[in-house]
C-alpha cells in the first residue's frame, strides 16, 4: 500500500513538474521577446534555464540522497516557485536581466524534478521499478496539456505586464506539488554503507557496462528527441512553410506520444525485457528520421514526431530502469548523479545545438545525423544483452 500510494503522489509531482516546464516552453520566449533590447536575444533566457539544469542535474541527485528524497523533492519545488516569482517581477519591472536569472532557477528546479523517477524506483521492491518509474512518467501526459493551457489562461491577469500572471500560476503549482510530496513516504536517503564497503569509484562505475550502458542509451534518448523536437516547429513554419497552428498540434502530438505509452511501458518491460524495450525505443527515433526523410507534408511531421516520443519513452524508462539495477545502494548517489549529468548536459547540447544546424545544414541533414548515433547505441546495446545473458563462469583461484 506505501508503494502504490507513493507512486501515485510522485506522479502527480511528476505532473505539476512538467507543467511548470510547459508553462516556460509555451510563453518563455515570448516573454522573453517583450523585454529583450533585441529579438535575436529572445531565446537567451530558455538558453539559461537548460543550462542551468544541465549544471544542476548532478549535484540534485546528491542533494536527494543527503536530504532525503521528499526533503530534497520539496527544496526543488521552492526553487521553481521562486523561479517563478522572480520571472513575474522581472516583467512587471522590464528587466531582462532579472527574468534570465528566474529561468535558471526554473532550470535548476527541473533538475530536481527529474529525481521524481528515482525516488519512484528506489522507494519500491525490485520487481516492482519498471512500473513505478512509467507510472511516474505518466504525469507527464496531463503536464503536456496543463502547461500550455494554463500559460495562455493567466497571460494577461496582470495589469501592464503580460505573461506575469502564467509565472505566477507556476509558483501556484508549487504549492499543490509540496501537498503531494508532504504525503509520500520516501527513503530518507542513501543508506550508509557497512564498514570497508562505501561502493565503487566513479571511475570504476563508468566503466560497468551495467552503468556505462544504460547512461548511454539514455543519453542517445533524450539528447536526439530534444534535438529533432526543437528543429522540427522551426523547420516546420520557416522551411516547409507551415503555419504555426501546424506545429504546435504537432508538438502537442508527440507529447502525448511521450508519456501516453507509460501506462504501459512498465508491464512491456516485464514481459520483453529491459534490453528489448530500450532497443525498440531506438528504433522508433531512427523511423521518426526515416519518415520525416520521406517528406514534409504536415503528416509527415505528426507521424515523425509521435514516433519520436515514442521512441523517448521506451528508450528513456528503459535506461532509467536498467540503470537502477546495476548499482548497490550505497552507490545511488554517485550513479544517478553521473548518469543526469550525462543525460541532462548532452541534451543541453543538443537543445542549443539543434536551431544552429538546422539554419547552416538544412532540416535533413537534421535527420541524417540521428541515423548513425542510433545505430552505434543499438550495436552498444545488443552486445550488453548478450554479456548479460552469458553464464557467469567461477572465479579463477589466485595464485
Amino acid at each position: 500500500m506505501s508503494a502504490t500510494r507513493n507512486i501515485v503522489l510522485l506522479s502527480g509531482n511528476q505532473a505539476i513538474a512538467g507543467s511548470s516546464q510547459g508553462i516556460v516552453i509555451a510563453v518563455g520566449a515570448l516573454a522573453a521577446a517583450t523585454l529583450s533590447p533585441d529579438r535575436a536575444l529572445a531565446t537567451v533566457p530558455t538558453t539559461i534555464m537548460i543550462i542551468g539544469m544541465a549544471l544542476t542535474a548532478g549535484p540534485a541527485a546528491i542533494i536527494l540522497h543527503r536530504l532525503g528524497r521528499t526533503r530534497g523533492l520539496m527544496l526543488g519545488v521552492t526553487i521553481g516557485m521562486a523561479g517563478g516569482l522572480l520571472a513575474a517581477l522581472g516583467l512587471a519591472l522590464g528587466s531582462f536581466i532579472v527574468l534570465s536569472l528566474a529561468y535558471g532557477l526554473i532550470g535548476a528546479a527541473g533538475a530536481f524534478g527529474q529525481q521524481t523517477r528515482f525516488a519512484a524506483a528506489d522507494s519500491v521492491p525490485p520487481d516492482m521499478k519498471a512500473r513505478a518509474v512509467s507510472w511516474v512518467l505518466f504525469g507527464g501526459v496531463l503536464a503536456g496539456f496543463l502547461g500550455p493551457r494554463l500559460a495562455s489562461m493567466t497571460a494577461e491577469t496582470v495589469p501592464g505586464a503580460p505573461y506575469a500572471g502564467s509565472f505566477i500560476s507556476l509558483a501556484a503549482l508549487g504549492i499543490v506539488a509540496l501537498a503531494f510530496l508532504s504525503f509520500t513516504r520516501l527513503p530518507k536517503g542513501e543508506p550508509k554503507p557497512q564498514p570497508g564497503a562505501s561502493g565503487r569509484s566513479t571511475t570504476q562505475l563508468l566503466r560497468d557496462p551495467d552503468i556505462f550502458v544504460p547512461m548511454i542509451t539514455a543519453m542517445a534518448s533524450y539528447a536526439l528527441m530534444t534535438f529533432v523536437m526543437v528543429a522540427a516547429p522551426l523547420a516546420m513554419v520557416y522551411i516547409c512553410g507551415h503555419s504555426t497552428a501546424d506545429a504546435a498540434n504537432s508538438i502537442q502530438w508527440h507529447v502525448v506520444a511521450m508519456f501516453a505509452p507509460s501506462f504501459v511501458t512498465g508491464a512491456i518491460i516485464s514481459r520483453i525485457g529491459t534490453h528489448m524495450t530500450i532497443g525498440i525505443g531506438l528504433v522508433l527515433i531512427l523511423a521518426a528520421a526515416a519518415t520525416s526523410l520521406n517528406g514534409i507534408t504536415t503528416l509527415h511531421f505528426d507521424i515523425a514526431l509521435v514516433l519520436l516520443g515514442l521512441g523517448w519513452n521506451f528508450g528513456f524508462i528503459g535506461s532509467t530502469v536498467l540503470l537502477s539495477k546495476g548499482y548497490r545502494p550505497e552507490e545511488g548517489a554517485r550513479a544517478q548523479a553521473l548518469n543526469e549529468q550525462f543525460v541532462f548536459g548532452t541534451m543541453a547540447v543538443a537543445s542549443i545545438g539543434a536551431g544552429v544546424l538546422l539554419n547552416v545544414l538544412g532540416w535533413e541533414a537534421i535527420n541524417l545525423m540521428v541515423m548513425p548515433i542510433v545505430a552505434a547505441a543499438i550495436l552498444l546495446l545488443a552486445w550488453a544483452d548478450l554479456r548479460s545473458r552469458r553464464p557467469r563462469g567461477p572465479a579463477m583461484p589466485s595464485d
